[in-house]
């Protein structure tokens, strides 16, 4: 069966947290879709415009395989939606996978999915995950179960290919 895969997006995403694990995803040929809370046109950090795949409502009932947070200022965003934080908090509760890079744990947090567990994201949000409970490592990728955590756009390429090889694999 072939994983299906959400990557989150809302203004100010940091582009390429967001373009390259869509497009990763998408190569592996795996069902990938952006989702954001409206459909509009999205411009990210760099000035990139995106129009995403679907918008949450049209999702929000579905389950995915893998739900991808990346960082910018999105996921402040994002994170107040209570529909979507309660949509991760399912999907790591089901076990599937919940990757996040950079700034994108700040979902975690407040999706109450942190406690805990070994993560990592930009060293500036350590504070935050401490806060939250978690146990902050600070190594480029983390992975604690079913959560899969990132710093950077560097980390991703560490990143990305052990959440392909646990959709492909298990």
């Amino acid at each position: 069966m072939t994983p299906k895969v959400v990557v989150f997006l809302e203004e100010l995403v940091e582009d390429v947290e967001f373009i390259y694990p869509y497009l990763r995803f998408k190569e592996e040929g795996f069902e990938t879709f952006s989702v954001a809370p409206e459909r509009r046109t999205y411009k990210g950090k760099k000035g990139c415009t995106y129009v995403p795949d679907k918008v949450f409502e049209e999702i929000k009932d579905q389950t995915f395989d893998c739900v991808y947070i990346p960082g910018g200022y999105a996921p402040d965003r994002l994170r107040r939606y209570p529909e979507i934080l309660k949509f991760v908090k399912r999907h790591y509760e089901e076990g599937k996978i919940v990757g996040a890079v950079c700034h994108g744990p700040w979902v975690l947090i407040s999706a109450g999915i942190v406690k805990g567990k070994k993560v990592t994201g930009f060293f500036a949000i350590k504070d935050d995950l401490v806060n939250a409970g978690a146990i902050y490592t600070g190594k480029e990728v983390e992975m604690d179960g079913n959560l899969i955590t990132a710093t950077d756009p560097n980390a991703m390429v560490k990143q990305l290919p052990l959440i392909i090889e646990k959709l492909k694999n298990g």
